[in-house]
Order: C-alpha cells, then structure tokens, then sequence
C-alpha cells in the first residue's frame, strides 16, 4: 500500500497525496451491527464492513469464509495493499489460540499463490506456538516453503522485531552513511517502519481492540519529526494522521491514547499530546497539510543533515506515500479503502480494493 516517488513522478506524487489523503476517513466507526453471512462476503465493502465490526462482536468462525472470499476476489494479488488483511488474520489468530489451527486448515484451501498472506499472518500472530504451526503446515504450502523456511530460522521479521529507529544518528553516523562506507556491516533482522507495517498494525487492532498494536504504532510517532529521512518522516506522519482520525470517532481508542500519553518518552510525548488534541478538536485537516508540507519541505530542500554537512552527493528518493485503512466516517464503507499514494500504483490506489 505504499507507493514510491522515484524521479520525475514528484509533481504525480503531491497531487496523489493531496487527494487520496484527502478521503482519509477513520476505520473506526462507532459499533456498526454486523452484516449477516449471506452479504458479507459478496464484496469487498461489505467484507471491509464486517472487519470494522470485528472487534465489537468477534465471529472467528466466520474468518476462513472471508478469506476466501478476498482470494477470490483477488484481494491478495499485491502484497503492498494487503497489510490490512495480514494484521486482520493474525489478530484473529492471536486471539484465538485454541482454535488457530483449526482456522488455519480451513484457510488453506484458497489459492495457493496466495498461501503467503497465511505465512505471514502465522508469523504475525503472536502465538506461542506460530514456529510450531508453521511447520505443521509446511507440506501443505508447499508453493511458499522457501519462505516458511525463512520464518522458522529466523531469517525474516515478526512484528516483536520492529526497528522503531528511536536512536538518533551522530554526525559520524551520518558521514558513514553518506559515503557509504559500512555496506558489510551485518544487519538485524527488522521489521522496517512504513506505511505498510501501519496498515498491518491497524488490522490487528481491528481484529482485537487490544492496545498492542496501538503501543507499536505509538512508538512509530517519534519518525514525524525525522528530518534527514523522507521515507521515516513519511510513516512517522502516516502513524500520526492515522491515530487522530481514527481517534476522531473511536472513543475507546482515545482513552488509550490519553492513557498511554502518561508514560511516554519526552519525543513520543510530544507527538502524542498533538495526536490527542487534533482527535478532541476534529483538527485532522490541518495536521495533514502540515504533515505534507513537512514532507515536501524535506524532499525539495534535502535533508537537514546534508544541509549541515556539504559534499554529500545525491540523496537518494525515498518513498511518498501515506498508507492507512480508513472506513467512511458517515457509515458509508464504500469509502472505506487502504490509501495508495504516489506513482504508478496512484490509479490502482483508488479503486477502493477491488479486483
């Protein structure tokens, strides 16, 4: 669901921004009554309906039908708009240990290109036993077995190893990384922040109302402020605007918000209070230009560490774009679309998810 403004396509980008964030909504809507099994899953409006319900009056049994639904629909067919669903599934998963194995089994059946919305969900789940049922079910996804493997060693990320960047970069951190001079330098396995790993996040949280995956887009506040790095300034601005317009309506996250404020750091706090007060005054329409001009300041004038530093050379494009899943703040869920910014993926972006 993120898209990237490479070179040429910028003018593209800040006419994307200004009007696919311009039909950000909220996901939360007050408790919507639950669409019964014969229209949710007729298309993916009524689907998206039935998840922004989820939370209200969980129906875990309903979940393999849904899945299948999306997989034929062709809902899985590109990973970058399906960060929603994963965190959705893994929620339920996470949620429902007893019976993940069993929803796993039923799930299976879909198309096996899209096995790897599965894999990652397991992985995402936070179960106990995810390795476990990993490898339970390796043979049967088998079209996804080189990655499954590289869960079970530990070669890719779960959402427990998320970079949150929270230290800052000293000035010969920044020399090293301008003239590229640590490329053999071993990496963590990380889960990089962006818009994406935002929308897995709020899947998540639609699939539970649990204050985890708002802790983890919470901590992803202090990247706003980054004004060396367009792609965390990006994301940073992403989990901003997200959490105040979800916040707008959903009275239960905005006591978490302001119950979470009281034991934050000095740099998420800031962040934060400016979250709380934009959802209590409904001021998301100004913390969106604000948030596009900042990054349209850091794309035209560079970053603020090249401007202390000269010699720099190019600085490489990073990524525009402002995932999020968003519900129609009215009731009307046709609106309701994960966001698809910038470049060629911009047309695809607004065609509200379907196939």
């Amino acid at each position: 669901m993120v898209a990237a403004c490479r070179v040429g396509f910028c003018s593209r980008c800040a006419a994307a921004i200004a009007v696919a964030v311009a039909l950000v909504v909220i996901t939360m809507a007050p408790a919507l009554a639950v669409p019964p099994p014969a229209t949710a899953l007729t298309s993916t409006t009524a689907i998206l309906s039935w998840i922004n319900a989820y939370r209200h009056r969980p129906d875990p049994d309903k979940l393999p039908d849904v899945v299948h639904a999306l997989s034929n629909m062709q809902a899985f067919k590109d990973a970058e708009s399906s960060g929603p669903y994963i965190g959705f599934i893994a929620g339920v998963l996470g949620n429902n240990p007893a019976r993940a194995e069993d929803l796993i089994a039923k799930m299976l059946s879909i198309d096996p290109a899209d096995h790897w919305v599965l894999v990652r969900a397991i992985a995402y789940s936070g179960l106990p036993r995810w390795r476990e049922l990993l490898a339970t079910f390796v043979d049967r996804m088998a079209m996804r077995r080189a990655m499954i493997d590289k869960y079970l060693d530990g070669k890719l990320p779960t959402l427990e190893q998320i970079d949150y960047r929270t230290d800052k970069p000293s000035m010969l951190d920044k020399i090293k990384t301008s003239l590229h001079l640590e490329k053999d330098r071993a990496k963590p396995i990380e889960l990089q922040p962006t818009p994406e790993l935002i929308d897995v996040l709020w899947g998540y949280y639609l699939a539970t109302g649990a204050y985890g995956p708002i802790e983890r887009v919470v901590k992803l506040l202090p990247l706003a402020n980054d004004k060396d790095n367009v792609d965390n300034l990006t994301t940073g601005s992403a989990a901003k605007f997200t959490l105040a317009s979800n916040a707008v309506r959903d009275a239960d996250l905005l006591r978490m918000l302001k119950w979470a404020d009281k034991s934050q750091p000095k740099e998420v706090k800031g962040v934060l209070d400016d979250v709380i007060e934009t959802a209590e005054t409904v001021d998301t329409v100004h913390m969106r230009q604000e948030s596009l001009a900042a990054i349209e300041e850091l794309k035209t004038k560079g970053p603020d560490s090249k401007r202390e530093l000269s010699g720099w050379g190019q600085v490489g494009q990073g990524a525009l774009s402002m995932g999020c899943v968003v519900a129609a703040a009215t009731g009307q869920i046709e609106l309701g679309l994960p966001c698809v910014i910038g470049g060629a993926a911009y047309t695809a972006g607004v065609q509200y998810m379907t196939h």
